[in-house]
């Protein structure tokens, strides 16, 4: 995965500013590597704050495969590109191929017809040279070796591609501001440990006892917005 962080740097920088401008991140792949891309977008609303609509996980067979495996599903060239144009694909969006074999028709054919409407494409793949990254503006080739079970590309494979969407969304959303420092300051209060959390947070960085604290974050919602609001006041 080191070895990988430029090509990783380079799709970064590309998506950037295509988001910014309501861009949209789709995580493409079957079987594990789809899932995968499903469970790191998943964790972008509760993690950033962000709308489900930012950055969205497609896994070959639909959402049955997350659970048991849809036979043949990832061997239908057409039907990712037919998924994507549901969602009404443009220009701004980004497409991301997950495959360590680089060779599943389901993602390939999407990449294709993404890449032909020119929409940017990347890849995570394990390797070389595959024919999905031929159809990458921005590949990304992590190179693990051998599997210790041969072919279980769930295992070293699948831990990389899962370090690597997290460096993809985790990068994006701190250059769009969803992170203060090294802090989830966007993230959904969803539970009580998250919203002590986000009452320390506040307690830290305005030097506020815990009540208060507790009180402008459940008033405003997130940590952000509660220490906006607070200074807000304090310079008016």
């Amino acid at each position: 995965v080191e070895r990988s962080i430029p090509q990783i740097e380079k799709l970064v920088s590309q998506i950037i500013p295509r988001v910014k401008k309501g861009g949209r991140i789709f995580y493409m792949g079957a079987g594990t590597s789809g899932r995968l891309g499903v469970l790191d977008a998943s964790e972008i609303p509760p993690t950033f704050g962000m709308p489900p609509t930012v950055v969205i996980g497609l896994i070959a067979g639909g959402d049955t495969a997350l659970r048991n495996p849809v036979e043949n599903a990832e061997d239908d060239t057409k039907r990712g590109w037919e998924e994507l144009q549901q969602y009404n694909i443009n220009t701004k969006d980004t497409v991301i191929g997950i495959a360590a074999s680089g060779t599943t028709p389901y993602v390939i054919g999407a990449m294709h017809e993404a890449r032909k409407n020119g929409i940017l494409t990347g890849c995570i793949t394990s390797n070389p040279n595959s024919p999905m990254a031929t159809e990458a503006d921005i590949p990304i080739e992590m190179i693990v070796g051998p599997e210790y079970v041969t072919g279980s590309s769930r295992m070293k494979s699948g831990t990389g591609q899962k370090m690597i969407l997290n460096m993809i969304s985790t990068s994006v959303m701190i250059q769009l501001g969803r992170v203060k420092g090294n802090k989830m300051v966007n993230m959904q209060l969803s539970n009580h440990k998250l919203v002590e959390r986000g009452t320390r947070m506040i307690m830290e960085e305005l030097g506020l006892d815990h009540d208060h604290a507790q009180k402008l974050l459940l008033l405003h919602g997130s940590v952000k917005k509660a220490i906006d609001a607070y200074r807000y006041s304090q310079d008016h």
